[in-house]
């Protein structure tokens, strides 16, 4: 079978060269000039421009409660959204993904054209920074957050050498570098547990009024190890109706993307902000009050069980982690449920960011930090990774979900699929590239850190202090995916 993501030993992604995905496969891509999108944008620009401040917004930065959209009356207030066919040709991403990425940027934008603000939306030939740069010559400097991504700093960077555009400090986090450096003051090795416990007392939260953990620790995570046996009853995610904007979008993607992997699925695709709104609204409801207990559970009754599923969202900053975190303390929530959700987004999140920023995504370590030999497995990504059935219930599973859903919650990212790939030597590489196209919250600052850093111990212990890797008791114990596999957990389980 041929690797769809290239063979690679290392760290660094291989150039894919080979791996041009037709954009016109499969019919007549819809006309951007001519779209439902752009006749409704038209219909709500502001009438009078005037002088304005013009602000580039990345499609992982929609929205207006903070930085520059937030500190700007909308009427003296301009946006720029750009879309980029090429950058989401340049690996087979997850369809659901590219749907879910651009029609929240479309929907962005009619929400500010709606409260006054202007907005140019240009679709770039080939990369962000070449499609901005004669908006910058017309419209004098943008200013733009600091991008997340490295991949969008990268394109940038020509634009802030001559001054056409000015970064700021990204206001979606609620951490900073100080927060990461106090945590490490030698520097490498970096463990989530000192930021946390860092974090925690510089914005207080959880934190009681003599400067203790509220509940007398930091971490519930030894409560928190409950295998689901049914109860309670697993939440159903809520369904959206897409408007004609998003089926629009929708079936740009089937056709441009007509051979990249994975469902589209209108209807679990939130891409307006009253979208976000219902998704985090029935996850506060549903989810949050059994989430501690229940986090490393994993069941073939339910792919989220009682997570959140707002990784998406608060990547492209359509829901805020300041936001989440301050309404799941004001719930009347038990302590390990509270303290294990706000350990996700306060705890991994801000710290797999900071990680890949200080270290260039593993690019910039000294070799004396993480041997390279962590890194030097090479055997293919099986084809049960792209569908094919393996027997393995686990593995077949999990999968399955990743290409109906482009959704899987941490655990069965960490010990199914990284655990197997570590187990029979996938390159780290090649399997972190796998994660990037498959789920819809992944990117570079995401996918890195964890499955580099974290998933396969390919950087040795700079991230972790040990290799993430269990047998069949553990999958056993944890799920029900072992119940009717072609495998005995006990015998044969490979």
């Amino acid at each position: 079978m041929p690797r769809p993501l290239g063979g690679s030993s290392g760290l660094e992604p291989p150039i894919r060269s080979a791996l041009r995905i037709s954009m016109h496969t499969g019919g007549e891509v819809p006309s951007v000039t001519k779209s439902v999108f752009r006749t409704r944008l038209e219909e709500r620009q502001p009438r009078a421009s005037g002088d304005r401040r013009w602000v580039f917004v990345p499609y992982d930065q929609l929205t207006d409660a903070v930085g520059p959209l937030a500190e700007t009356d909308a009427e003296r207030l301009g946006i720029v959204v750009v879309e980029c066919p090429a950058k989401g040709a340049r690996r087979p991403y997850h369809r659901q993904k590219l749907a879910l990425v651009i029609a929240n940027l479309r929907q962005f934008a009619l929400e500010q054209a709606e409260r006054g603000v202007a907005v140019r939306h240009i679709v770039a030939e080939r990369d962000y920074g070449a499609a901005l740069a004669p908006l910058a010559d017309e419209l004098g400097p943008l200013v733009c957050m600091e991008p997340a991504e490295r991949e969008l700093r990268q394109d940038l960077q020509p634009l802030v050498a001559r001054g056409a555009l000015r970064m700021v400090p990204h206001a979606g986090w609620m951490s900073t570098p100080t927060d990461f450096q106090t945590a490490h003051p030698r520097g490498a090795p970096f463990r989530m547990d000192r930021f946390y416990r860092q974090v925690r007392r510089s914005t207080g939260v959880l934190m009681d009024g003599a400067g203790e953990p509220v509940g007398g620790k930091f971490s519930f995570d030894p409560e928190n190890r409950e295998a689901w046996y049914g109860a309670p009853p697993a939440p159903t995610p809520p369904r959206f109706t897409p408007d004609a904007v998003t089926e629009e979008v929708l079936e740009l993607i089937a056709i441009r993307y007509a051979d990249h992997p994975g469902r589209l699925d209108a209807e679990s695709l939130p891409a307006t902000a009253a979208d976000a709104e219902t998704l985090w609204i029935w996850a506060q409801r549903e989810c949050l009050p059994a989430f501690g207990p229940f986090q490393d559970a994993m069941s073939t009754r339910s792919s989220s069980l009682f997570h959140a599923r707002i990784a998406p969202l608060l990547h492209l900053h359509r829901l805020l982690p300041q936001r989440v975190v301050a309404d799941a303390l004001a719930l009347d929530l038990p302590i390990a449920s509270c303290e294990g959700f706000v350990r996700q987004v306060l705890g991994w999140r801000e710290f797999v960011r900071h990680v890949h920023r200080e270290t260039d995504g593993f690019r910039t370590i000294a070799a004396d930090a993480a041997p390279r030999f962590f890194a030097s497995a090479t055997e293919p990504l099986p084809p049960a990774f792209w569908g094919e059935p393996s027997g393995l219930h686990c593995l077949d599973t999990v999968v399955g979900d990743v290409w109906r859903e482009g959704y899987g919650h941490h655990i069965t990212r960490l010990m199914v699929l990284a655990n197997i790939a570590t187990l029979l030597d996938v390159s780290p590489r090649e399997l972190t590239d796998w994660f990037w196209v498959a789920y819809t919250d992944a990117f570079d600052w995401v996918v890195e850190p964890n499955v580099l850093g974290m998933g396969t111990f390919a950087v040795g212990d700079l991230m972790t202090t040990k290799p993430y890797v269990a047998g069949s008791n553990y999958i056993d114990k944890m799920s029900d995916y072992c119940d009717g596999c072609a495998f005995d957990p006990k015998k044969t389980c490979p």
